[in-house]
């Protein structure tokens, strides 16, 4: 193949429904939409979808057993899931029966927080809101609400609130998660690395991961990618203060103290520079800058590095020399969840600019050219004109800020500047839980004139509320379409496979009620759902009708990489890979990252770690049944060296307490040698207090109550939250 753009391969290629495959191994498929629970029919019924128990979207066929909903398995057909679930996917029936899930709108009758309410129906809630949303219209303007979301499941929402002017639209998983690797690879590379992320590990002769707990934050894709590239003997390479399930596949292990990345980051580049090991042809053709590049790095050499990161300097130069060898193909994982210490975009940037110097961008094992099917947008009316900026990023603080970030929002909440924020409606996402400092959210609340929170399940965040509204859960409703960029381009259907079991509404039955009432009925012209997916479909030329059979629809295979033929484009500055960044440099930043020494704990203080459970998703799956059989409970990890001098014992309980005073519930001990002495880690998402999640109540510790203190990265916004230290308070 002749060298083209990705952008002219696409578009010359197009997308071949006579190439999607068939999936005669699901057989029968029964329509899911039309006969839900009326007819009950006897035997096994198999109906497409795809989960919603985590952001992977992974599609899913779901089984009636004699009418009543029985399992959930992977679909076969669909490139993410491969026909294989992960554990959270396989327990989403656990959604559907959970006893704790809201059942009916709620309107609140006591003070805020005190979780006292009144059942209503949904013409009364809805009309509630829309008079609340009017008088804050009248008396501040629509910009003066505010939404989060966090998944596919807000669109509709986002839809009716666009329609009424609402301009701060915001979710975690920016400013609380990713945002800081978007930015440093946007940085560098001129793109991000998307989601699902475009990293090819299951060709990767060399991956290293750095904080990234592949088997324990279980990401379907790249978990069975991980796994087959152990299988292939591909080399893996594990920085992380704790031993981790990917640690103990890794043929090199460096317990890196807690903070001092980027020591790690540029004594490799150091090493692989000084040492002519990167790929020369390509940083000559792809890159910019090199040469201040290398001035810049020149003094961080592994000797340097050991005395920050305790890592020893053979160990450095080594694991240096063994990326080099398996250029292209190594992989330094971009993560996901970096928000860690403040300086979180120059350190995603870092791991941008070593795998820039292995030549991995777009090539086979690195990062491959992700494709999509567009499917046209929907002809909606034009949103109006909103009058007011956003009140997220004031000035421009934030220079590098690609998305709108939440505790932006929260502080305009609490100092009505630059405007004041009055409404906030919150979706599926437990801000208690998602953002640091649970005080400044509590702040902002009680500063509101309406919040309103759709969720399927009583969090934190709903008994702050003053109205909720219960939705169905993903199994029982219609969400938009499913096409994201990937290896292929695929379109994939979330659609009913059981009815809700009480009052419950899908979301986007609940915006387009809204809409109604607050006069925007012109923002949706179609009566069902199902109108707008066809109409959607059909402009694309596919049909709803066989997506609902199928489930999934799979295009034609594309390039993926450079060596298939793609000219790379890279949409910075230059037009290259930058290595030493002159917007960068001109926005008083630092052109290549600089590394900062952490702040250290207070004596008798442990630095506090924390992260996923391959089992449970954030704090919205613990009062699953099926998935709290496998944990209902946090631990705290703790180095048998730390427990034999406070006299702790695995399985005892003590509480933590931070260094402002915060003390946490009873967590269970952990005794282990997988994890360094200066730090404790805890699996995020336990220690729920809303009153209303019975099965969950009170059960393990919630690291989110403990992070008070966090460090705003100044390129992006993004929070920094392992920057919190934590001591045991044994229990009397």
């Amino acid at each position: 193949m002749n060298s083209i753009s990705r952008r002219k391969f696409l578009k010359i290629t197009g997308f071949s429904v006579g190439a999607a495959a068939t999936v005669s191994a699901l057989s029968p498929i029964i329509n899911g939409s039309e006969k839900i629970n009326k007819v009950k029919v006897k035997g096994i019924q198999k109906i497409p979808t795809y989960c919603d128990i985590c952001f992977w979207k992974c599609g899913a066929i779901a089984y009636l057993k004699d009418g009543q909903l029985w399992k959930v398995e992977g679909h076969p057909n669909d490139p993410l899931s491969k026909g294989r679930l992960c554990p959270r996917g396989t327990g989403g029936v656990g959604a559907h029966y959970d006893p704790d899930r809201l059942r009916s709108p709620l309107i609140r009758t006591r003070e805020r927080g005190e979780e006292k309410w009144k059942e209503v129906t949904w013409n009364e809630a809805l009309d509630y809101i829309a008079t609340k949303m009017n008088k804050i219209k009248t008396s501040y303007g629509p910009e003066s609400v505010a939404f989060f979301s966090h998944g596919i499941g807000g669109n509709f929402l986002k839809h009716t609130l666009k329609a009424f002017g609402v301009n701060n639209i915001s979710a975690p998983s920016y400013a609380q998660c990713r945002g800081p690797r978007d930015v440093g690879f946007e940085l560098t590379f001129g793109d991000g690395v998307g989601s699902p992320e475009r990293t090819d590990i299951e060709n990767a002769k060399c991956l290293v991961l750095i904080g990234s707990h592949l088997g324990e934050n279980m990401h379907n894709s790249q978990v069975q990618e991980f796994a087959n590239a152990v299988q292939n003997d591909s080399t893996i390479i594990v920085v992380d203060p704790r031993f981790s399930v990917a640690a103990s596949k890794a043929k090199y292990y460096l317990p890196i103290k807690p903070g001092t990345d980027i020591a790690l980051l540029l004594a490799w580049m150091n090493v692989i520079v000084k040492e002519k090991l990167y790929d020369v042809d390509y940083v000559k053709k792809y890159g910019f800058g090199f040469e201040q590049f290398a001035a810049e790095i020149s003094p961080f050499t592994a000797e340097w590095a050991y005395t920050e990161t305790g890592i020893d300097v053979e160990l450095i130069k080594t694991t240096a020399r063994v990326m080099a060898m398996n250029k292209p193909a190594t992989l330094i994982h971009p993560g996901r969840h970096v928000t860690w210490y403040g300086d979180d975009a120059q350190r995603s940037r870092a791991i941008a600019l070593l795998n820039a110097l292995l030549g991995s961008w777009g090539r086979k094992g690195g990062f491959f050219f992700p494709s999509s099917y567009s499917i046209p947008a929907y002809p909606y009316p034009e949103y109006p004109t909103t009058k007011k900026e956003k009140v997220d990023n004031p000035d421009n603080k934030y220079p590098f800020a690609i998305e709108e970030i939440t505790t932006g929002i929260r502080e305009a909440t609490i100092t009505g500047n630059p405007y004041p924020i009055k409404g906030w409606f919150v979706y599926a996402t437990n801000l208690l839980h998602a953002l640091p400092n649970e005080e400044e959210t509590i702040r902002a609340i009680q500063n509101l004139d309406l919040m309103v929170v759709v969720d399927v399940i009583p969090s934190e965040i709903a008994g702050w509320a003053d109205v909720v509204l219960p939705e169905s859960v993903y199994l029982e409703r219609y969400d938009d379409l499913h096409a994201s960029s990937f290896k292929e381009t695929f379109v994939g259907i979330r659609q009913p496979v059981v009815e809700s079991p009480a009052d419950q509404k899908p979301n986007w039955w609940i915006a387009k009620k809204l809409a109604g009432k607050l006069g925007l009925g012109n923002y949706y012209p179609w009566e069902h759902v199902e109108e707008y997916l066809d109409h959607r479909l059909k402009a694309a030329g596919l049909s709803l009708d066989q997506l609902k059979k199928e489930g999934i629809i799979r295009g034609e295979k594309q390039p993926l990489y450079i060596e298939d033929g793609i000219e790379p484009e890279f949409a910075t500055p230059s037009g290259k890979i930058e290595f030493y960044s002159l917007q960068l440099s001109n926005a008083g930043f630092d052109p290549v990252p600089k590394y900062t020494k952490p702040e250290e704990p207070p004596a008798g203080y442990f630095r506090l770690l924390f992260g996923r459970s391959p089992v449970h998703s954030f704090s919205r799956t613990q009062s699953n049944r099926i998935l709290m059989d496998m944990m209902n409970e946090n631990e705290v990890w703790v180095n048998s060296d730390i427990a034999n001098r406070y006299g702790l014992s695995n399985g005892m309980y003590v509480k933590l307490k931070n260094q402002d005073g915060v003390v946490s519930n009873k967590i269970k001990i952990k005794v282990t040698e997988r994890i360094r002495t200066d730090c404790v880690y805890m699996v995020h998402g336990f220690g729920h207090n809303s009153k209303m999640l019975k099965g969950a109540y009170g059960k393990g510790a919630s690291d989110a109550q403990l992070i008070t203190k966090y460090k705003t990265d100044p390129i992006m916004g993004g929070t920094g939250m392992n920057v919190n230290f934590v001591t045991f308070e044994l229990e009397v």
